[in-house]
């Protein structure tokens, strides 16, 4: 069954026991961990949670199904949160749904699963299976998130402030979330003693991002300099600009990908830009890129930003020197296709 994300939300807040798998996937990641630790939520935080990722359950493909059926050991509830899914987890899906018994509830995370792909059919057509798209919000959407979150810290945002921590942090909801705490903690705030935030208080604890500085690094990245991606790269390192860094490099190499193959298509370059309404001061480097890189190369690319995002964010990480690394075998990769 394919759910909107409020009823997504109310599910996992109360989730019942015919449900085995809960399928969250779209591009937003972020979005996609806050809902999943509903479910941890809901059961209580004594449960127990069993972490799998596609690429154990593309080597085990029954793992998920008997993880499912299994007690736990000192007989709290358990569940599964599965991260990184992709189609080679189809079998492991299959074999869940059509279990005789489960009984320990599974969320899925899956970021580069389509909503045309074969998991997501598979989930949509069950009847003990929901899944749910999530995708980056942006423009309107994204700047009423950022005031949302703003507002149940007991922060409002005034004088544009909304709009610039969504242009710095890319719309990524868990940066925007750091951000919002580091103003609210300023400005001594908290949703029963909720208190302004303007640009001064913004420019005060450089709770904005430095956009110009993402631009610099992805451009750099992208036209195979590793030399300037690697000073770039390391600033970013110091400004805890990894992860919005990233989203940012993400959008870029996807739109050079659609672009790129319309180019393989028959059409140049520079009619392929004009077509994207790309802006004009990009348009040059735009063309160099769409000449450097071809569709495959930049699917490559896009997998490997989000597997280090992945990384980032997940428990024990080495932080920023993951977008660093990742970020230099990018532009070392476009060097040598240059």
């Amino acid at each position: 069954m394919n759910l909107k994300p409020a009823q997504m939300r109310a599910r996992l807040e109360k989730p019942d026991e015919a449900t085995r798998l809960y399928l969250i996937h779209g591009p937003d990641e972020s979005g996609a961990a806050d809902l999943a630790a509903l479910l941890h939520k809901s059961l209580g935080q004594a449960a127990e949670r069993v972490d799998l990722d596609g690429a154990a359950l593309k080597s085990n493909p029954g793992r998920l199904a008997d993880e499912a059926a299994s007690m736990s050991l000192f007989g709290d509830r358990r569940f599964i949160r599965v991260t990184g899914m992709g189609e080679e987890s189809l079998e492991a899906v299959s074999l869940l749904l059509a279990a005789p018994r489960a009984g320990n509830p599974v969320v899925a995370i899956a970021p580069s699963l389509r909503k045309t792909g074969k998991i997501v059919k598979l989930v949509d057509a069950a009847a003990n299976a929901v899944g749910c798209a999530l995708y980056v919000p942006e423009g309107a959407d994204a700047v009423r998130l950022a005031s949302q979150i703003a507002r149940d810290q007991g922060v409002r945002l005034g004088g544009g402030c909304a709009e610039r921590l969504v242009a710095a942090t890319g719309g990524d909801r868990a940066v925007m979330t750091r951000e919002v705490e580091k103003l609210a903690l300023y400005l001594d705030a908290a949703p029963e003693r909720p208190a302004d935030c303007g640009p001064e208080v913004l420019d005060a604890i450089g709770a904005v991002l430095d956009e110009s500085a993402m631009g610099a690094a992805i451009e750099a990245v992208v036209g195979g300099d590793p030399v300037t991606a690697g000073a770039e790269l390391a600033a970013i390192a110091d400004d805890n600009l990894a992860i919005p860094t990233l989203r940012q490099l993400a959008k870029r190499l996807i739109a050079l990908a659609d672009m790129r193959r319309e180019v393989e298509g028959g059409d140049s370059a520079a009619v392929v830009v004009k077509r994207h309404r790309v802006f004009w001061k990009e348009e040059a480097a735009t063309i160099r890129a769409l000449s450097r890189w071809n569709a495959a190369q930049l699917a490559r690319a896009v997998e490997r930003v989000r597997t280090a995002e992945r990384a980032i964010t997940a428990p024990g990480n080495a932080g920023a020197i993951l977008a660093e690394v990742e970020g230099l075998a990018i532009a070392r990769m476009g060097q040598r296709l240059g």
